[in-house]
C-alpha cells in the first residue's frame, strides 16, 4: 500500500482502528450478556471512520465483512487489552484468551462456513495462522505478524522476505538511453496484456536492477532483488516464497527481480510459473516459460553518454586534465556504477603522489577480468619493439593495428561511425605464418604497447557439446571482453575457424551456426581480436573477409636469425664470446632459437661456467631431435 508516509496519515489510521476495536469489544461484552442477541448477527453501531490499512486489506484481498472482523478480532486480542479475556469468557476457559473460528462464527456478523475452508483469502494469504488444522473450529487463530504491523501502518517488508531479498532504490540518475528502456520497462509491467515475465539482458548486466528500480518507481511501486541460489530446493518452501511475494505485491507494491546471470537452478522455472506478482529476471529466459516472457536489451550507455560520465566523475580534477583523459577512458566500455567506482579510487588517492592517469587507467582494466578468467588465460606481455624482428611491412601492419585500437573511441563514437552500423567496428587482425615465427609475440608487443590486457582464449572452456552453450559463453566472453577493453588472442585457430563443414548431420549444422555466431560476435567486438594460424589457407574464406588486417610472419632468412640471436640473450647472462653469424646459418625459426638459447644456458648453470658455443651445439642437437630435422655435425664441429 502506498500510503504517505507521515504523523497525519499514521494518527488517523491508528484513531479508526482503536475505534473499530472498541466496538468489536462492546460487541464481545454485548454476546456475554445476550448470547442470542449477538449470534450472527448485525454489525450493530459501526464507528464513523474505518482504518486505512484494513480496509485496504479488506479490499485488495478480496475479504467479505466476516473475514475483515475475524482479521480485526485476532489483531484485537493483541492490541486491545480487553479482548482478549472477553475471549477466554466467552469460551468459558481462562486459558483460551485467544479468537477461534468457533468464536467468530458465534458472535461475528455476516458469518459464513467457506471462511474456514483452505482456499479462503485469510488461508490462501496465511493472514491467520491456525494452530491445529484438524480441529480449525477450535484451535487458536493468530494474526500473521506481517499482517500485524501492516494494520498499524508500518510499510517494511515481511521479515521472511528482508531474510532473502535486498531492496533496490532509483537514487542513481541514468543516462538517456537507459531512461528510454526504464521508461519502456515500466509501461510493459504497468500493462495487463504483458506476459507476466520480464528478461532482462544485454551488455550492462550492472545496471539491470537500476533500470528495474526506475521503471517500478515510475509505477509507485518498489523493487525487491532475489538471487536465484536462495530460491528453496523443496517444493512446498518455493510455494510458500511463492505466496509471500504475491500477497507483498498486493500489500505494498512490491516488484520481484530475480538475478539469475550465475546460477541457473533447475527450480528457477517453476519458482516463477508459481508466481502472480511482476516478476523480472536478470540473466537468460527460463527454459519452458517462453509464452509468458518479454525480454528487453539492457546495453551500456552510449560512446557519448560515457563520455559525459566520465566528465562529470572527474569534475574534481582540473578541467584540461578531464579533457585529455576522457577520449582515452572511453575506450573502455563501461557502466556508469564502473565509471563512477573507478573516479571515486581516484579521489580517494588524491595526494598521494601516484600517477592518477595511470591509476584510472588500470582500473578501467580491470573491470573484464572476473569474467574472462574462465574463459582464457591472462598473459602478461613481456616483449616490445626490439624483441621482435619483422620486415619494415610487416611491422608497419603492426603499427597501423596498434594506430586504429588506440583511436577507435575517436572514430567510432566521437566521429560517428558506429552511429552508422554496428557491423564491421571489430578490429580483427591474422597473424598466419609457420609455428615459432613471432606470433604471439607480436601480440604481446601490442598489448604492451598499448597498455591492454592480452587473454589467450581456453577454446576448453568455451566450446560445450550441449546445443546452444557455446553460443552463450562467447557473448559472456566478448562482453566481458568489452568491459576491460582486452585483446582477445585466439590462438592456433584453424580448429576453430577452419572451413565450415558441409551439412550431412544435425552436429554439422550446429557446429556451423556456433561459427556463423563468432564470425557476428567478432565482427561487432569493438576490440581488438587477433587470431594465429600456421595456414591461412585452411580458414574459411567467409571468416577472412571480416578480417581487417592480415600479417604474414614470414620464416626469418640468415640476416634476421643473426638478429634475433643477438637478441635472445638476457643481459644478466654470464657468456663467452658467441659467433651469432655461425649461429644464424641455423634453417630454424625465432621460437626455436629461444628453446636452444634456454636449453644451452641450463648447460651453462649445471656446468657452473658461462654459456659457451659448445653448450649452443649441445642444445641444437636437441632441438634437430625433436623436430626431426637433419643437421650437420661438420658445422657444428666449427661451433668453438
Amino acid at each position: 500500500m502506498n500510503a504517505p508516509d507521515n504523523r497525519h496519515w499514521l494518527e488517523n489510521n491508528q484513531q479508526a482502528l482503536t475505534a473499530e476495536l472498541d466496538c468489536l469489544c462492546r460487541r464481545l461484552q454485548g454476546a456475554l450478556a445476550d448470547p442470542a442477541a449477538y449470534e450472527s448477527g448485525p454489525a450493530g453501531d459501526v464507528p464513523d471512520a474505518t482504518a486505512h490499512t484494513l480496509d485496504f486489506l479488506a479490499q485488495r484481498l478480496r475479504l467479505s465483512g466476516f473475514e475483515r472482523a475475524i482479521l480485526l478480532l485476532c489483531a484485537g486480542v493483541e492490541l486491545h487489552p480487553d479482548i482478549g479475556p472477553l475471549c477466554a469468557r466467552l469460551h468459558g476457559d481462562d486459558r483460551r484468551d485467544h479468537a477461534t473460528f468457533g468464536l467468530a462464527l458465534t458472535v461475528l456478523p455476516e458469518a459464513h462456513w467457506s471462511a474456514l475452508s483452505p482456499g479462503s483469502p485469510l488461508r490462501h494469504w496465511q493472514l491467520v495462522q491456525a494452530d491445529d488444522a484438524s480441529r480449525i473450529t477450535r484451535t487458536r487463530l493468530a494474526l500473521d505478524e506481517r499482517i500485524l504491523h501492516f494494520l498499524l501502518g508500518d510499510t517494511a517488508p515481511d521479515y521472511r522476505l528482508r531474510d532473502l531479498t535486498v531492496p533496490v532504490q532509483a537514487d542513481t540518475p541514468l543516462p538517456p538511453s537507459q531512461q528510454g528502456e526504464a521508461g519502456r520497462l515500466a509501461l510493459a509491467l504497468g500493462d495487463s496484456r504483458t506476459p507476466g515475465v520480464v528478461v532482462l539482458r544485454g551488455s550492462d548486466a550492472g545496471a539491470a536492477a537500476e533500470v528495474a528500480a526506475s521503471a517500478s518507481s515510475q509505477l509507485g511501486m518498489h523493487l525487491m532483488l532475489l538471487r536465484a541460489q536462495d530460491i528453496p530446493d523443496g517444493a512446498e518452501q518455493r510455494a510458500q516464497l511463492a505466496r509471500l511475494f504475491d500477497r507483498e505485491h498486493l500489500l505494498s507494491g512490491s516488484v520481484l527481480l530475480i538475478d539469475a546471470r550465475r546460477d541457473r537452478p533447475t527450480q528457477l522455472s517453476g519458482f516463477v510459473n508459481r508466481l502472480q506478482c511482476p516478476v523480472i529476471v536478470q540473466g537468460d529466459q527460463p527454459a519452458g516459460l517462453q509464452d509468458r516472457c518479454i525480454t528487453f536489451e539492457i546495453n551500456k550507455p552510449t560512446g557519448q553518454e560515457q563520455g559525459d560520465l566520465w566528465r562529470e566523475a572527474l569534475g574534481f580534477l582540473p578541467g584540461g586534465d578531464v579533457a585529455e583523459l576522457v577520449p582515452q577512458l572511453t575506450q573502455f566500455d563501461l557502466g556508469a556504477a564502473s565509471i563512477a567506482a573507478a573516479a571515486q579510487s581516484v579521489r580517494t588517492a588524491l595526494g598521494s603522489g601516484r600517477p592518477l592517469p595511470a591509476m584510472l587507467w588500470q582500473h578501467c582494466r580491470q573491470q573484464g577480468r572476473d569474467g574472462l578468467d574462465q574463459f582464457a588465460r591472462r598473459i602478461v606481455p613481456q616483449a616490445d619493439w626490439d624483441d621482435i624482428i619483422l620486415p619494415e611491412g610487416q611491422r608497419a601492419i603492426l603499427r597501423d593495428i596498434s594506430r586504429q585500437v588506440r583511436h577507435r573511441a575517436t572514430v567510432y563514437e566521437h566521429w560517428g561511425f558506429a552511429r552508422k552500423s554496428e557491423r564491421g567496428l571489430g578490429i580483427c587482425a591474422l597473424f598466419a605464418g609457420e609455428s615459432g615465427t613471432g606470433k604471439t609475440m607480436a601480440a604481446e608487443v601490442l598489448a604492451r604497447e598499448l597498455d591492454l590486457d592480452l587473454y589467450r582464449i581456453d577454446l576448453s572452456a568455451v566450446v560445450s557439446k550441449y546445443i546452444g552453450e557455446t553460443e552463450k559463453n562467447l557473448e559472456r566472453l566478448f562482453r566481458a571482453a568489452q568491459n576491460g577493453g582486452a585483446i582477445l588472442l585466439f590462438d592456433e585457430a584453424d580448429a576453430l575457424f577452419g572451413k565450415r563443414s558441409e551439412v550431412r548431420d544435425s552436429h554439422d549444422r550446429y557446429a556451423n551456426i556456433e561459427l556463423a555466431y563468432l564470425l557476428q560476435r567478432m565482427e561487432s567486438y569493438k576490440g581488438l581480436s587477433i587470431l594465429t594460424s600456421n595456414l591461412k589457407s585452411s580458414l574459411d574464406t567467409a571468416f577472412l573477409r571480416r578480417i581487417r588486417f592480415v600479417v604474414q610472419f614470414p620464416f626469418p632468412d640468415v640476416a634476421q636469425r643473426v638478429e634475433i640471436w643477438r637478441r635472445v640473450f638476457p643481459d644478466a647472462l654470464p657468456r663467452a664470446e658467441l659467433n651469432t653469424k655461425l649461429l644464424g646459418r641455423l634453417d630454424i625459426t625465432g621460437g626455436n632459437i629461444r628453446n636452444i638459447a634456454m636449453n644451452a644456458a641450463f648447460l651453462a648453470a649445471d656446468r657452473g661456467q658461462p654459456l659457451s658455443m659448445a653448450d649452443l651445439a649441445r642444445a641444437t642437437r636437441m632441438e634437430y631431435a625433436k623436430l626431426e630435422k637433419p643437421l650437420s655435425e661438420a658445422e657444428l664441429g666449427q661451433w668453438r
